[in-house]
C-alpha cells in the first residue's frame, strides 16, 4: 500500500510517498481501506514533533478517516467485513490502509458519505464533550466561540444553536463570520478588527458570557477570559494561535469562573460508553439537519503534504479532506 511517511521531523514539504507493507490488525483491532481523511491542526504538529503524541519514525501523519473494514482482529466483535466506520487514529491516516483499535471508530449510518464522516468525529465529538460534560451549556445561556471559521469553531456553534444557546461567533475576518452566520450564530466579533472584550460587553449588556469555547489559545485568552460573566466556563480545547497563553487567576477568582480543560481524545479513551453516547447523539442531530459539516477544500492523496501545508497556513474554513479515491 501507499502511505504518506514522515521519515524525520519537519515541515510537509519534507513528507514523502511510500510504498509500505499493508498492516495486519493484532488482537481488538481492525485494518480500514481508507476512503477519505481529514485534515486536522494536530497533523501539523505531529510532523514537527511538537504534539504530546510522539510517534517513533517513521511514521505516516494522520489522525481522522472514515472507510471500510477489510480486516478483523481477535476478539473482535462489534464490527465485520464490510462496514462503513469512522476511526480516530492519532496518526497514520494518510495511506491507503490503516490498522486501529475497534474501540477506536464508530459505525457510519449509511446516509453519511465518507467525506463527511472523516471530518466529523472529532470536531463534533470534541464541541458537545467540551458544551455538554464540560461547559455543563444549559438553554438560554450565552456562548462565545473563538475561532469560530475553523473546524472545532464552527462545530462548537452548531452544538452550541442545538443545546439552545445564544451564540456569539468570534473570528479574524469577515469571510469566517459569513460562515459561522450560515451555521447559525447569531451575534458576530471580528476581533482582527475590533476589541473583543469590549464587544462582548456591549453584546451582553455587561452582563458577559456564560462560557466560551476556545481552540485558539494566544492572545485572544485573556480579552476573553475577561469578558466571562459569574459562575462562566472557560473551556481550554486548543492553541491553534501557537502560543499557549498565561491568564490572571485573580479573574478566575473575581469572576467566580472555572477554566477548563477539554481533552477530548482521552476522554473517549477513559470514558468510551459516554464517547459513544456523545455520537449517537450526533448522529441523531445530523440526520434531523441541525448539524451541516462544511468542507471548504479537497485534495486527493498525493497532494495530502499541500493539505496539512494549507491547515498550517490558517486558510481553512471548516474543515479541509484528502480523498483516496482521487489518488
Amino acid at each position: 500500500m501507499r502511505a504518506l511517511m514522515c521519515e524525520h521531523f519537519g515541515p510537509p514539504e519534507e513528507l514523502v510517498m511510500r510504498d509500505v507493507p499493508s498492516p495486519q490488525p493484532g488482537k481488538g483491532e481492525i485494518r480500514i481501506r481508507i476512503m477519505a481523511a481529514s485534515v486536522n491542526f494536530p497533523d501539523s504538529l505531529i510532523i514537527r514533533n511538537l504534539y504530546q503524541a510522539k510517534p517513533p519514525l517513521p511514521f505516516s501523519p494522520g489522525s481522522e478517516a472514515a472507510g471500510i473494514v477489510e480486516a478483523v482482529g481477535e476478539g473482535v466483535t462489534g464490527f465485520k467485513i464490510g462496514d462503513r466506520v469512522a476511526a480516530m487514529t492519532t496518526w497514520g491516516a494518510f495511506a491507503e490502509e490503516v490498522v486501529v483499535p475497534a474501540s477506536h471508530c464508530v459505525p457510519v449510518p449509511a446516509s453519511m458519505p465518507f467525506d463527511i464522516a472523516s471530518s466529523f468525529t472529532l470536531v463534533y465529538g470534541t464541541a458537545i464533550h467540551a458544551l455538554k460534560q464540560r461547559g455543563r451549556l444549559q438553554p438560554g445561556e450565552t456562548l462565545l466561540v473563538l475561532g469560530a471559521g475553523g473546524g472545532v469553531g464552527l462545530a462548537a456553534v452548531e452544538v452550541g444553536k442545538r443545546m439552545g444557546a445564544r451564540v456569539i461567533a468570534a473570528a479574524s475576518s469577515e469571510e469566517k463570520l459569513t460562515l459561522a452566520k450560515a451555521h447559525g450564530a447569531d451575534e458576530f466579533v471580528n476581533y482582527a478588527d475590533v476589541d473583543l472584550k469590549a464587544t462582548i460587553k456591549e453584546l451582553t449588556g455587561g452582563k458577559g458570557v456564560d462560557v466560551i469555547c476556545d481552540p485558539v489559545g494566544g492572545a485572544l485568552a485573556e480579552p476573553a477570559f475577561r469578558s466571562i460573566g459569574w459562575d462562566g466556563r472557560y473551556l481550554v480545547i486548543g492553541f491553534a494561535a501557537g502560543d499557549i497563553p498565561s491568564i490572571p487567576l485573580n479573574l478566575a477568582l473575581v469572576k467566580g469562573a472555572a477554566i477548563v480543560g477539554v481533552f477530548w481524545g482521552s476522554f473517549l479513551v477513559r470514558e468510551p460508553a459516554l464517547h459513544l453516547a456523545n455520537v449517537a447523539e450526533l448522529y441523531e442531530w445530523y440526520e434531523e439537519g441541525a448539524l451541516r459539516p462544511s468542507i471548504s477544500k479537497r485534495f486527493s492523496f498525493g497532494e495530502s503534504a499541500a493539505a496539512i501545508r494549507w491547515i498550517m497556513d490558517r486558510k481553512a474554513l471548516g474543515k479541509v479532506v484528502v480523498e483516496m479515491a482521487s489518488a
